[in-house]
This record gives C-alpha cells, structure tokens and sequence, in this order.
C-alpha cells in the first residue's frame, strides 16, 4: 500500500509540462540544425568529497575535426562559478576527484600516448601529469579510499600468436575474437613526472566490466563475464576480491541475468546492484532493485517487487539502511528513496524536466542532477537533504534567451485494446494558428526505453521540425520502460503485437484533436524506431512520406546479422536455428512478409560499419521498395557505426529528412543548411543510391 501511494504521489505532481514565463519573442530566432548539432552536451557529474564543488564533462564542436570535444569543467556547487579545467586537443573524460580533492584524474590521450592513460591535475588547476603507462587503453578505473591507490579496467594485450601473426604480414580480424578485459591495480606515484606501477589483479578466460571498492580499501566488487561478446552479458556474476587480487569469491550464481551497477554497502556486508529480471530471476522485465549478502550466503532479494518504474542508477545512503535511485518513469526519470527494512518509498524529486544525470554524496546527502527539459538541456542542480533545488551551472540558459523555442504536452490516448498510452507532443510555432499542422511521428529507439520531455537531441531535431511547421509525436508504445512489465513485455512471443497500434492510435487521438492533419503524416525513427517504421509502413497507406533510420526488415537474417541476440530471442520464442525454429513467427513479425503493401516514399539512412543493426538490413528494404515501385532512396555513411558521430553526417541526416519530407508530405522545397566550414564540408561522404 506505501508503494502504490507513493507513486500516485508522484504521478500526481508530475503528469503535466507547466508552459514557461513567456519572454519577449521579438528578439528570438528559430533554432537550425546546425544550431542542435553543434550544441554542447555536458555529462559524468562528480561531486567533491566535501559536497561543495562538481565536476563534469563539457564537449565543444569542431566543425574542422568534424566532431564533439570533451572538455573537464569545475563548478562551486553554492554559487555556480564555473571554469574549464583541461584544454587537450584530443579531449578529456571521466573526471573524478581523489578521495581529499586535492587532485582530479580523468583519462586522455594526448601527444607520445599510444593508448588513452590516467592523467592527473591538481584541484586548483595548473598541468596535468600523465600517472599511468599501460599497454592498452584504460576503459574505466576508481579511486581507492587511501587516494594513494587506483584500479582500472584494460583489455589485455595482443598474444603472442597475434603478435608472430603481425609479424607475418597476416592482419586479417578472427570473427568475434576479442579480448578479455581485467582489473589492474596503479600505485600513483607522488612525484611529478613519475609513473605509478601496474599490477594485474585478475586473470583468465573471462571479461570485467565494472568494478567497485569497498568503503575501507579492503575488498574490490566486481563482474566476470564469460567473453567481451554482447551475447555473453547474461553470464554475468558478482564477485568480490581482496584489494590485492586475492580470495577471490563468487556472489551470484547462474542466473543468466546480467548485473549492472553494483556496490557494496557501507558496512561491506550487503551488495546492491540492478538486473532486468523478475524476483524469479527470469529476464526480459524492466530494470530492479536488488540486493544479495556480499559472501553470497542467500539469494538477491527483488526490492519494491510492484513498482512500475525501469531503476537507471542506484547509490547506498551513509547509513546503510536506505537507497536512493534514479528511475525512469516514463516521460522523465526522478529521484527516489527507498527503506531497506519497510520498502518504503519516497519521491525525491517532482520536476517537469526529466533527471538526465546525477551524482549523489552520501556523506551530506546531497545530489546533483542535470535536469533536461524543453528549454534547457541539461544544466546542474543541487538537490539537499531537506528538499530545497538550487541551481548551479548555466551552460544551456542561452537556449531559452535567444530561440524561440516549441511548447511541449505530455499526452495520454487509449490503445486499440483499451490500455492507456503516454506520449509528448510538440506543437509547431506559431501556436493555435498554425494547426492542424502537418504531423512527424518520431517513434524511439529500445524499443526497451521511453521517449522524455527532452527536446534539444539532434537526432529528432524538434524545435528545427516546430519550426518548418510540423507537430511531433513520440509515442511511448508498447515495450516501452517505466510502465510496468505487463506494459514492458506486450513484445514477448510477438514484437508487433499492441506496439505498432498504440502509435496509431496516437495519430488518430491528434486528428480528433484538431492538431494532426490526417492529409501530411510523415514516419520517422532511427533502430527500434526504424523497425518500427517499417513495420507501419506495411500496415498502413496514410503516411505521405517516412525515413527508416538503421531499421530492421527481415528478424530471419537480423538474427545472424546483429552483434546482439539475446534481447530478441524472447521475442519469438527461440533461435531460428534450432530444431522446429519458431520461424513462422519471425517471419509473420518481419515488415519484409507484407512489404508488397507499401506505398509511402520511403527514405533510408544507415552507416556503413553499424553493427547493432547492419546495412544489410536497410539494402533488403531498399530492393523490396525500389523493386516493387515505390518512391526510395538509400543513404549510407562511411566509417559510421548504429549513432553516427561526424558533426557534418548528423547534420546531413537531418537535411535529408526535412527535405524528403517537405517534398513528399508539404509539395514543398527544401534548402540545406550547409556546414559552418569548407573543411568540414569535405568531411561528409555520405553515398547514396537511387
């Protein structure tokens, strides 16, 4: 009864977008693409061991480089003064603070490094000094409490067979031949210029992929999978060591779920981590809470066994008898508290925005969240023990100051079969006048996710759409996160089951509404979005134009294409593989079976390198349509892999849309915005054919 009052709670407060003060518009210009796609992303907050300051990262946009540039920044938590703290030209992450913050590491790779290494720079700013001098690139690494001490994550180093085979001239790939990773331990060296030394910690035919140390220094928690493969994640186990590598001891036990964010309690004697799984241990279910003894003595226990809720984060309060987590409620992610003993659970935070970072400092109780919303993209916030939010950074104030920017609606329709469905809607500028608009039905990615109140991605380009005219629709369909496991697993056994009618139905709710014209319905969405695409356009004629972003046509081929199954397999009750293979079923979900159907002029964008959803897919579709008469083109990126990262092909991604768009749903032309420099001009080589 406490859980269900403490989500009605906060549903209650949180259900509605509130519209802004309204500014003087006179002075705003409407957003572009390249204004969304050169926009700084800020990300990894980290909070001080004394609660007062923060860092995080920053990028910056170069167009002649043709990418984001990460950057580390420090703010005063109580007065928001901010400066960058590193200025390489090759970029900087993961900063974190010694354990006295008298020292940020962050990882680099600048001039003489072969691979990215551990850099060190004192707190009040000065030179940073390079502390480590592996053999491979350290891919994750945390502090040890002495600060004298840091482990890190690397892959291990070519074999002696791989090296006589360089040797030979052979350097062709062994398919799905990757490299272990192991924990390392690094003395940090306190002379300037000195590098620490390495000792490796873990050994054999197994990868680890986090770590975490205890509150003393005396024990390393950490997770052994089977290979470096995707495939292998349900292999994970929990596993705790000496902090010298040491009586090694196994925690969970054949499972076949995958742990993530694992950290041992205060008092070392309790483990929380989460896991997709049911209190059966059984997959495929929205992110849970759950704790395990850290000897492994008793099974994980599933906590708040009926929330709703898909759980991003978790962190132990000082005392260890509370958690506090990060959940995704749908439309936005919150903040919440939990009791061990009562399971009671508390809201922490009712904003309008969604929570899309956050850090927490046990000792003061205190977080720091980026809070993203339709007029500002994530700037930090302290949250404090009593309630009270107060601002810290004002990287994305200008968004608000000099754009004018779309209004944003979280809506509810019904589904075909009654249940209710969530979406956000952004409405076209220029208001009541402007309507009914012509509509973009931009469907997410997952599909295990949600589309939120988020509105500055540059991917889905929303106030660039409000300002051609256009409303957007994200619908969280069926199989979407934050709404419950039945809501989550509507996919098992079927993927288009209710998933494809609840985006439809949203249509139809918006034509009812007077905002959709029914007459200039444009279908877009990139991975999940993109099967999603091509599933609607064979179940339906009424879309006057669609893009397939990296979509899925054939589940037969996808299967053996894909660098991940385990995700699909529930799907359709099995591999394709085995014995009486389920194939009616991946077939009867595969949009190629009714691609006879189509009639909407299609666009189709992938990268060359995708490996999630490969290329192939997209050149099925492609042959399907442009063999079958129907309005098509296929746009590849070069180099690009699922996300493409080239400033300039994100940019032209949006380009091509927009003006695939306004030609087949508006009768319209379209003008390209160009890249801010010739140089970075000649770095797109985006192919096509048609």
């Amino acid at each position: 009864m406490r859980l269900a009052a403490a989500c009605l709670a906060f549903l209650a407060v949180g259900c509605a977008m509130e519209p802004l003060a309204a500014e003087d518009a006179s002075s705003k210009r409407p957003m572009t693409l390249v204004d969304l796609v050169a926009m700084p992303s800020l990300s990894g907050p980290d909070l001080s061991p004394d609660g007062t300051q923060v860092l995080y990262t920053l990028t910056d946009p170069n167009w002649d480089r043709d990418r984001h540039i990460p950057h580390v920044w420090r703010a005063d938590v109580a007065t928001g003064a901010a400066r960058r703290m590193t200025a390489g030209v090759e970029g900087q992450t993961d900063p974190e603070w010694a354990p006295d913050g008298s020292a940020i590491a962050f990882l680099a790779e600048r001039d003489g490094d072969e691979h990215k290494q551990l850099y060190l720079l004192p707190s009040d700013g000065g030179e940073a000094r390079r502390i480590s001098d592996h053999e491979t690139a350290i891919a994750a690494y945390e502090w040890a409490p002495d600060g004298a001490t840091i482990y890190f994550l690397a892959d291990d180093p070519a074999t002696a067979e791989q090296e006589a085979r360089e040797k030979r001239g052979d350097r062709l790939n062994r398919f799905e031949e990757k490299p272990f990773r192991h924990v390392w331990r690094l003395d940090v060296a306190p002379d300037a210029g000195a590098i620490g030394e390495a000792y490796r910690l873990t050994e054999g035919a197994f990868t680890v992929r986090s770590l975490h140390v205890s509150a003393d220094g005396r024990r390393i928690l950490h997770d052994r999978f089977a290979s470096s493969l995707l495939d292998d994640l349900p292999t994970a186990e929990l596993w705790t060591m000496a902090a010298d590598g040491s009586d090694a001891r196994q925690i969970t036990r054949d499972n076949q779920v995958f742990e993530t964010g694992a950290r041992l309690s205060p008092d070392g004697a309790s483990v929380l981590f989460v896991a997709g799984a049911n209190a059966a241990g059984e997959s495929y279910h929205n992110d849970n809470l759950f704790v395990v003894p850290a000897d492994g003595s008793a099974a994980p226990r599933l906590l708040l066994e009926d929330m709703p809720y898909d759980v991003r984060a978790a962190r132990w309060t000082a005392d260890g008898r509370s958690i506090v987590f990060r959940a995704n409620t749908g439309v936005r992610d919150a903040l919440f508290r939990v009791d061990l003993a009562s399971e009671r659970l508390t809201p922490l935070t009712d904003r309008a925005e969604t929570v899309s970072g956050w850090d927490y400092d046990a000792a003061s109780d205190t977080h720091v969240v980026a809070l993203d919303g339709p007029t500002n993209a994530g700037d930090l916030w302290r949250l404090a023990a009593d309630g009270a939010m107060t601002p810290i950074t004002d990287h994305y104030g200008y968004l608000a100051r000099t754009f004018d920017l779309p209004r944003q609606e979280v809506i509810t329709w019904t589904g075909e079969d009654g249940v209710e469905v969530e979406g956000i809607l952004t409405y076209p500028l220029g208001g009541r006048d402007a309507l009914p608009a012509p509509l973009i039905v931009n469907t997410h990615g997952g599909p295990a996710s949600t589309d939120q109140v988020a509105g500055f991605s540059a991917w889905e380009y929303l106030p660039v759409a409000a300002a051609h005219g256009y409303a957007v629709l994200r619908p969280n369909y069926r199989g979407s996160t934050g709404y419950g496991d039945e809501f989550l697993r509507d996919m098992v056994g079927s993927y288009f089951n209710q998933a494809h009618k609840d985006v439809m139905a949203g249509v139809d709710a918006l034509i009812a509404r007077g905002i959709a014209d029914p007459d200039r319905l444009v279908k877009m969405g990139w991975s999940a979005g993109g099967h999603m695409t091509n599933k609607i356009i064979t179940y339906t004629d009424r879309f006057a134009a669609a893009s397939s972003g990296a979509g899925a046509v054939n589940w037969i081929s996808m299967y053996g294409q894909s660098d991940i199954r385990i995700y699909r397999t529930p799907w359709f009750g099995d591999t394709p593989w085995v014995e009486d293979a389920p194939i009616e079923t991946y077939w009867e979900h595969s949009p190629l079976s009714d691609i006879h159907k189509v009639t909407t002029p299609t666009l189709i964008l992938v990268g060359e390198n995708d490996v999630r959803v490969p290329m192939a897919q997209s050149v099925e579709l492609y042959y399907a349509l442009s063999r079958n008469g129907v309005t098509t083109r296929l746009i590849t990126a070069p180099g690009e892999p699922h996300g493409w990262r080239k400033l300039s092909n994100r940019l032209f991604k949006g380009n091509l849309e927009l003006d695939w768009f306004a030609t087949h749903a508006l009768g319209q032309d379209y003008t390209f915005e160009p890249v801010p420099t010739a140089e970075a001009a000649q770095a797109d080589d985006a192919t096509d054919a048609d």
